[in-house]
């Protein structure tokens, strides 16, 4: 039995899609970098932020859909990656080995 989500929670994982949807729009030598990109940003933003702040959550939503609109662009090609979005890349990466 799945549990019913909020209106706000469907709302941010319809935009999670979306930017997924968005990378396999990109070059195919582009993509690892844009779904890093996609996947830290949300993270780190999920973890920034209390899951009862409903207006921080709101805020975050807006400005991420604005984001995307930008990176929807058929001009965007390409994005730059961080050291620290790498950081958290290969973190992951290795707590998943360990804990398998």
């Amino acid at each position: 039995m799945s549990v019913r989500k909020s209106g706000l929670q469907r709302e941010v994982l319809a935009l999670y899609r979306r930017a997924l949807r968005m990378v396999r729009t990109k070059p195919a030598l582009t993509q690892p970098k844009f779904i890093l990109f996609v996947r830290y940003n949300f993270h780190t933003q999920a973890s920034s932020v209390s899951p009862r702040d409903v207006a921080a959550i709101e805020h975050l939503l807006r400005r991420g859909r604005r984001q995307l609109e930008m990176y929807e662009q058929p001009s965007v090609r390409d994005c730059q990656i961080s050291q620290a979005m790498r950081d958290w890349e290969q973190s992951r990466r290795g707590s998943r080995t360990t804990s398998q």
